[in-house]
């Protein structure tokens, strides 16, 4: 698999946030969101190719049961499955987090998407490739069939951002307790600007708040 990088955590978003995590960040995206905090492994994919056993290997070492496979798109990655099976047969809690817009078959303890709306949207030319694949909600439907513990989170820049969100739940028929929304932001000032804002669109409409506890803790960046 191409790897991005590999570290030990505090899950900072989602339903298992603040969970004590191996993650494993694959590197590569078929999406190129504006806003995206890992450039490195999507605008400007670097990594190397690692064996599946050398992976499994790394997680256990790393003393934690809760594993998470990032990215980039993960779903890319055709060892994907092979994967979550051996970390599976190694006991691990496995978070597979994905943007939804693939729909191969792996296995996982939670599906984590985060189906991306009109503000993830580039400019320039990948502008209309990006919408043409983050509007094309039929491998989503797909994998919300095969994974029922899943969670769908939402980035929110602001309040003009609901009406798209609200008719995704729709259409996907989505629990609102399985929607989360995290407030925008590459920085932990971007991140402070919304999160009011945020919380208080989660109070109206019945959906979770998600921290974004890796800039709180340790301001982003790699490694965390």
């Amino acid at each position: 698999m191409v790897i991005a990088e590999t570290f030990t955590s505090i899950q900072g978003e989602g339903m298992l946030a603040g969970v004590p995590s191996f993650f494993i960040r694959t590197s590569g995206c078929n999406l190129r969101c504006a806003w995206c905090d890992t450039p490195y492994a999507s605008w400007r994919p670097e990594g190397r190719r690692r064996a599946v056993a050398d992976l499994v290997a790394e997680a256990a070492s790393s003393g934690c049961r809760h594993v998470v496979v990032t990215g980039g798109e993960p779903l890319l990655q055709r060892e994907l499955g092979v994967l979550t099976r051996d970390l599976a047969g190694a006991g691990h809690h496995i978070t597979v987090e994905t943007a939804g817009t693939l729909d191969p078959e792996f296995d996982c303890t939670l599906l984590s998407v985060s189906p991306k709306t009109a503000n993830s949207d580039p400019e320039g030319r990948f502008l209309g490739r990006h919408r043409t694949i983050r509007a094309d909600l039929r491998p989503l439907f797909n994998l919300l069939r095969r994974h029922r513990d899943h969670q769908l989170k939402f980035v929110v820049r602001d309040e003009d951002d609901l009406p798209e969100v609200l008719a995704m739940v729709e259409r996907l028929s989505a629990s609102p307790d399985r929607v989360l929304l995290m407030p925008e932001g590459r920085s932990v000032a971007e991140i402070a600007a919304r999160e009011r804002l945020v919380a208080g669109l989660c109070l109206r409409h019945g959906f979770r708040y998600s921290p974004r506890l890796q800039f709180d803790l340790f301001g982003g960046g790699r490694g965390v």
